[in-house]
């Protein structure tokens, strides 16, 4: 099968990781997962250091699930990477779908219609969802689009939400998996960028609603501090030369601007002098041409 080739209905995998503390929200999910109107070909849960208990026979799943527990909590993206290491070995799926632990499918059809946009567009890298509370409310930090105000507005942007998206496996063999590295924070946009600079499409599509609990990304403790680090390796990693000093510039000013705490500020410059001093893994920056058009769809990437 040639790059950019899926079958008539792609087969959809369905990818969860977790650290084990939300056994309630885990089971809440994978039932919403059971009542898809397309049950997904495979369903892989990642225990991220932390045991896993028996899911199908109680919450009933369609088929099998597997579970993998790792010894040692990897980060978001080096759990992802684990999901996806095992699904490449089953051999029969083409289009992966990471839901957050504390996420829910309220729509029965959410995975037909990922099928089915997968099926119209062999181009199609990414598609991100709609992230909303219980009161249907989205934060706007989670619409995918500079200064966008209206979360139902979808079409092709440049960026995707972490907590409910899917993702194509033909890309990611093109693209690379998920920064292990990065443990948290920024890991979407590297994956996006490599993305768009391969030539695949990202689209947000509002109707494909995961229900999230509102929360604020500063929760984590390490938040500042790898927020920034990971800034400086994302832009080190993927930026052409002379646009690496404007992209930190412009982070540097928001984050005097926006930041109120003391100590977050010095967690932040910390994690900044961090991403300077230690390795950010390859380098391999976009073409211009990608900065162009990530540029034309209202994200330039030193933004």
């Amino acid at each position: 099968m040639g790059v950019g080739a899926v079958p008539m209905e792609p087969r959809i995998a369905v990818a969860v990781v977790t650290m084990g503390t939300r056994p309630q929200e885990v089971d809440a999910l994978l039932a919403s997962v059971a009542k898809q109107d397309v049950a997904p070909t495979r369903i892989v849960i990642v225990g991220n250091g932390c045991p896993l208990p028996e899911f199908a026979d109680r919450l009933g799943l369609p088929g099998e699930v597997t579970a993998i527990e790792v010894d040692e909590n990897l980060g978001c993206p080096g759990g992802r990477n684990v999901a996806l290491r095992r699904l490449r070995e089953f051999g029969d799926v083409d289009v992966v779908v990471d839901l957050d632990d504390d996420g829910l499918l309220v729509d029965p059809d959410v995975l037909r219609r990922v099928r089915d946009l997968y099926a119209a567009d062999p181009r199609l890298g990414i598609v991100g969802f709609r992230i909303a509370d219980e009161h249907g409310e989205t934060q706007r930090r989670h619409v995918p689009r500079l200064g966008a105000k209206d979360p139902m507005r979808g079409g092709e942007v440049t960026g995707f939400l972490g907590g409910g998206h899917a993702l194509s496996m033909e890309m990611l063999a093109q693209t690379g998996d998920w920064p292990a590295e990065f443990f948290f924070a920024h890991e979407e946009t590297d994956l996006a960028w490599r993305a768009a600079d391969a030539g695949w499409t990202i689209r947000y599509e509002p109707e494909l609603l995961l229900q999230h609990p509102k929360t604020s990304p500063a929760r984590h403790a390490i938040y500042y501090r790898v927020t920034a680090r990971n800034r400086v390796w994302l832009v080190r990693r993927r930026l052409p030369l002379p646009l690496i000093p404007v992209h930190l510039a412009v982070w540097i000013a928001l984050t005097l601007l926006r930041t109120r705490s003391v100590g977050g500020l010095r967690a932040w410059f910390g994690g900044f002098v961090e991403g300077l001093r230690v390795s950010a893994g390859e380098r391999r920056p976009m073409r211009w041409g990608t900065v162009w058009r990530l540029t034309r769809l209202g994200r330039p990437p030193v933004v």
